[in-house]
C-alpha cells in the first residue's frame, strides 16, 4: 500500500515533461501579474512551493535575487533545472521535499508562492503553518489554485472528476476555506482575484495519462450531470469545461 506522498510522486513524476509544455500551466495573466508585482524587488529570496515544471519560477526569476523551486517530485525538479539552464536562469535552485515539513530555517524567504499545487497537499493547514514559519517578517505569500464552489452539488462533481482524472488529487478548496485556513495560520488576506480557466478535455486527461476506463467515467458524469452543473462549469460538447481559479495575496496577520 502506497502513502499519499508516494501516490503524488507516482502520478506526477512520469508526466513532468507534459507539464512543461502544457499551455494551461506555461501561460496565464497570473504569471504576468506576479512578474509585474516583483519588478524592482531584486533583493528578494523567493520560494516556489510545489513548483511542478517550474513555470512560476521561470516567470519571476529575472526580477528577484534567488528562486528555490521546491517539489515532491524529483522528475519535476530535473525538468525545472534543465529548462532553467536552457533559459540561462542561474538564480533558480531546486530542493525536494513536502509542503507540510519544509527543510528551511525560520524566516528564510521574503516571498512564498504556490501555483496549482495546494490541491495535492495532504494537510493544507500544516503547510500554511510551515509557510508562515519560513516567511520573513513583513514577507508576502501568493497562492494560485482552482477554487471550489460552495454548493455541495457542484463541489461533489468537481472533486469527483478531479480524483478520477488524477489519483493524487486531494481537494480544491472554496474561497471561505482559504480565508479561514490563512487566518488560522497567522496570515492576513490582502487580495483575492478570480478568473475562469478553460480546460480542453482531451489535453486535460492526456496530460495526466488518465486510464481510458476512468476517462469514460468522467465523460459519463459530465454528460449526465444536472443542467445546473453543466451550466456552472460551462461543459462543452467535447467534454471541455471551465473552472474558477484564484490568486490570493497574504501577509502576516
Amino acid at each position: 500500500m502506497t502513502s499519499h506522498d508516494e501516490q503524488v510522486n507516482c502520478q506526477l513524476g512520469p508526466v513532468a515533461a507534459a507539464y512543461l509544455t502544457s499551455s494551461v500551466h506555461a501561460k496565464g495573466a497570473d504569471l504576468i501579474a506576479l512578474a509585474e508585482r516583483l519588478q524592482g524587488q531584486s533583493a528578494l529570496n523567493l520560494l516556489d512551493l510545489g513548483c511542478g515544471a517550474g513555470h512560476l519560477s521561470f516567470a519571476v526569476a529575472p526580477y528577484v535575487r534567488s528562486v528555490t523551486a521546491f517539489d515532491l517530485s524529483e522528475d519535476m525538479l530535473c525538468v525545472v533545472m534543465q529548462e532553467a539552464q536552457t533559459r540561462h536562469l542561474d538564480n533558480i535552485h531546486t530542493h525536494q521535499g513536502v509542503a507540510e515539513d519544509l527543510p528551511f530555517a525560520d524566516h528564510s524567504f521574503e516571498y512564498i508562492c504556490t501555483r496549482y499545487s495546494a490541491h495535492h497537499w495532504a494537510d493544507v493547514p500544516r503547510a500554511l503553518s510551515e509557510m508562515h514559519r519560513v516567511l520573513k517578517v513583513g514577507g508576502q505569500v501568493v497562492i494560485i489554485d482552482v477554487v471550489a464552489p460552495t454548493s455541495p452539488l457542484l463541489d461533489t462533481y468537481l472533486q469527483t472528476v478531479e480524483l478520477l482524472r488524477d489519483l493524487s488529487h486531494v481537494c480544491n478548496y472554496s474561497r471561505e476555506d482559504w480565508l479561514g485556513y490563512l487566518a488560522d495560520a497567522g496570515f492576513k488576506t490582502d487580495g483575492f482575484v478570480t478568473w475562469n480557466l478553460r480546460l480542453e478535455f482531451q489535453a486535460w486527461v492526456a496530460r495526466m495519462r488518465t486510464p481510458a476506463e476512468r476517462v469514460a467515467v468522467i465523460r459519463e458524469l459530465l454528460v449526465g450531470a444536472p443542467q445546473e452543473v453543466r451550466a456552472h462549469f460551462k461543459v462543452e460538447a467535447d467534454g471541455s469545461f471551465q473552472l474558477e481559479a484564484a490568486m490570493l495575496y497574504a501577509s502576516e496577520g
